[in-house]
């Protein structure tokens, strides 16, 4: 059956990665039969710009329709000024809500020709391979009540609300410990519930739901240390589940150990494996439209959404590979580049990859 794929490239650097992505499919469908159709939808500021919405209902429709997605990037400067309900990023936040992409799948891997580029001592990281399972729908982000208001003395004041209940614990509790079956069988779960009820109620349901994974290694980790343990001693990691302001976090601090977050790709997934796939980098607008973006976290998405929606692992492999072989011919983008290695463009990184897919 033909796998109906859209590609929402977005604002800043969103559309330059999203076409070598799509190079990568293309090539997949020419040379190694993979089945899909690709269709194209608006989302963030260019949706904004072009009908006032930053997700209208015609891209919705087309989102909902898909087997899955490929996004590119949201945001920047143009659209600051505008109420937060009405910027970019709210429409990826409605997607997400919309479409019930409650568990956002970031992993964390070190390709061994950019141990230099870590932040972090080669020894401290050679071999780094963390899964962050991040939930993506409910706490902090979504919970009410939550608005900005006065006091009764006049002051400014402003308020948000951590909430969770037992079912969308348990939800991508479950998802977490399925992926660390397949992994290395460790699961750790971050929280703060020294200080907070909410996390208090994620511990048991974790705790609870461990019984019915025995093959299963579960620990806990408050989320301050977990930051420290990062930096520290990454590689005690394997999986990772957390809340979804802690796992913003965390992921991002995680993306610097693999020597730039223009490497990390992530998968936001439903309950029925459809999935949202993006790099975690931002839209990047100081280097939009110049050809120095790194593609490869975008690439490697699709990797991801071949992998976890469309069950060609095959086909995962060999792009994760072609990723690999340009690396090995010394290809770099700006972000990741030493006196060593060859400066590539975006496209020219990207055309690495198809050519060694065909």
């Amino acid at each position: 059956m033909t796998a109906r794929i859209l590609v929402m490239p977005g604002d800043g650097v969103g559309p330059e990665i999203c076409r070598e992505a799509v190079r990568v499919l293309e090539a997949l469908v020419n040379d190694h039969g993979l089945d899909i159709e690709l269709h194209e939808a608006l989302v963030g500021g260019a949706a904004i710009d072009a009908e006032g919405d930053p997700l209208p209902e015609s891209s919705l429709a087309a989102a909902r329709e898909a087997d899955a997605i490929v996004f590119g990037s949201i945001g920047g400067p143009a659209w600051d000024g505008l109420e937060r309900a009405k910027r970019p990023e709210s429409g990826l936040l409605r997607l997400r809500s919309e479409l019930g992409l409650f568990a956002n799948l970031r992993p964390a891997i070190l390709y061994p020709q950019l141990a230099h580029a870590s932040a972090l001592k080669p020894e401290v990281v050679s071999g780094l391979d963390i899964m962050i399972v991040r939930e993506l729908t409910g706490g902090i982000y979504f919970g009410q009540p939550a608005g900005h208001g006065t006091d009764e003395a006049g002051r400014r004041e402003a308020w948000n609300t951590m909430r969770y209940n037992d079912a969308e614990i348990e939800r991508i509790g479950r998802t977490a410990f399925n992926i660390a079956r397949a992994r290395g069988g460790r699961l750790c779960s971050v929280d703060k519930a020294n200080v907070l009820d909410v996390s208090q109620l994620w511990r048991d349901v974790m705790n609870e739901t461990a019984v019915d994974y025995p093959d299963v290694e579960l620990s806990h980790m408050y989320v301050d240390n977990a930051a420290m343990q990062l930096v520290r001693a990454p590689k005690q990691f394997d999986t990772v589940v957390t809340t979804n302001l802690f796992g913003d976090i965390l992921s991002d601090a995680a993306a610097m150990l693999t020597g730039s977050i223009g490497m990390l790709p992530s998968a936001s997934m439903d309950a029925n494996g459809k999935g949202l796939y993006e790099p975690v980098h931002g839209s990047a607008p100081d280097i939009a439209g110049q050809g120095l973006a790194n593609p490869l976290a975008a690439i490697l998405s699709v990797a991801m959404m071949l992998r976890y929606t469309l069950d060609r692992s095959d086909l995962a492999d060999k792009v994760e590979a072609a990723v690999g072989y340009a690396l090995d011919r010394g290809l770099r983008t700006r972000d990741i580049m030493n006196q060593e290695t060859q400066v590539a463009s975006t496209q020219e990184m990207g055309g690495a990859i198809v050519d060694m897919l065909r």
